[in-house]
């Protein structure tokens, strides 16, 4: 088997994810597509993602996109992802599709439990709101609350237990008809981080394939750009079993190759494991001095489960939470090298691990520039805060 050094992977990061300065585009459907889909539970991390690998975003026409050429899906490890229109078809099939059946069967129990109401009771209330949305084009929330009936009623949890609550059923109905395709989000009301958001109607789906093709195109698509990977890395970011994971990785014709790896979960004693490629992929770029800020849930530092050949296992405390969550990331050439936070103040603040050359320095210098100008006045924190996020934006 072939083998790909460490060098090697971190080499193809900066190229095939858009992070070297020569790599960046134009368009945030580019972006979405380099990294196959941008994380979308915090808003501030779509746009902070596609700000690092774009080379003069503009804010207008890059919530334009994200909003209205992007679809939004509950999917790989039952997380917010946004896709491209290109992509949407396999990821939907391949996991969206029985993510969104789960999560309509639980909001059926939820509602039973909490008041009574069955399936039918469910249908009614998302055809009020389909309703709703097509005379008006979008509403919020309250809005759409205020116009539908059902989404007023009330459901007790835990009864009769010390933490019992009474909850409304407005967010959870109108997130899985956004969860099946039924609704989507509007551009946010105010700032690019804010959380406030209207519903629209979603456009029509097109043809998707069958689950098995639709899963082996995933994973082509995804060791073109996050390969050579192991399999524990592949199934890890799909959230599929074993099996699944297998027949994909056969469907799409990857080849197998030795990987380095320093990682003990790899159960290897000269630090190289298995991994796959796509058949006929070189995994050799033309190597570019770079670095990178790239914001909290980023999908490059997200996207492996095995990190060693990017990410020294002494910093993974700092920069994860204990869920698994990664905080904003500091890169210097395929290399996770510190990590950085937006102040109260609105500065950016760097810590950077050991001592790093004077160019690197320079370079991480510029990059805080870049990124404090375009960001202007706006403030955010990060969804999930890890230590080293909470310590420099303190100071």
């Amino acid at each position: 088997m072939r083998k790909i050094t460490a060098p090697q992977r971190r080499a193809l990061i900066g190229a095939r994810h858009l992070l070297a300065p020569s790599r960046r585009v134009d368009s945030v459907v580019e972006v979405a597509d380099a990294v196959l889909a941008l994380h979308a539970t915090d808003p501030a991390t779509v746009f902070l993602s596609a700000w690092a690998r774009m080379r003069s975003p503009d804010l207008r026409v890059l919530t334009e996109h994200l909003f209205e050429d992007m679809e939004r899906l509950l999917c790989m490890r039952r997380t917010m992802f946004v896709v491209s229109a290109d992509v949407a078809p396999a990821v939907w099939s391949s996991t969206a599709r029985t993510i969104a059946a789960r999560e309509r069967t639980l909001l059926v129990k939820y509602l039973h439990e909490g008041g009574g109401w069955d399936e039918k009771w469910l249908s009614r209330a998302h055809g009020a709101v389909l309703d709703v949305l097509a005379e008006r084009g979008q509403a919020t929330a309250a809005e759409l609350s205020a116009a539908v009936p059902e989404l007023r009623e009330k459901v007790v949890v835990a009864a009769g237990k010390p933490y019992e609550a009474v909850q409304n059923v407005c967010s959870r109905v109108l997130r899985v008809l956004a969860v099946d395709g039924a609704i989507r989000r509007t551009a946010p009301r105010g700032s690019w981080t804010s959380n406030q958001f209207g519903w629209t109607l979603a456009p029509p789906r097109p043809p998707e394939p069958p689950a098995a093709e639709a899963r082996a195109e995933l994973v082509r698509r995804w060791l073109e750009r996050f390969g050579p990977a192991t399999l524990e890395d592949i199934k890890w970011w799909t959230g599929w079993g074993l099996g699944d994971t297998r027949k994909a990785l056969h469907a799409a014709g990857a080849e197998a190759v030795i990987v380095e790896t320093d990682d003990p979960l790899a159960g290897s004693s000269d630090n190289t494991v298995e991994g796959f490629l796509l058949a006929g992929d070189s995994a050799e770029v033309e190597t570019e001095t770079w670095v990178a800020l790239l914001p909290a849930l980023d999908p490059t530092p997200m996207g492996w489960k095995h990190r060693d050949w990017y990410l020294p296992q002494a910093h993974r405390a700092a920069l994860f939470d204990s869920t698994g969550n990664v905080g904003p990331t500091v890169w210097r050439d395929g290399q996770v090298i510190g990590g950085w936070a937006q102040r109260k103040d609105g500065t950016i603040g760097v810590r950077l691990f050991g001592k790093q050359p004077r160019a690197v320095v320079k370079a991480v210098d510029i990059e805080v520039e870049r990124l404090r100008t375009w960001i202007g006045e706006v403030r955010f924190t990060p969804r999930f805060r890890t230590p080293l996020e909470r310590e420099i934006a303190s100071e």
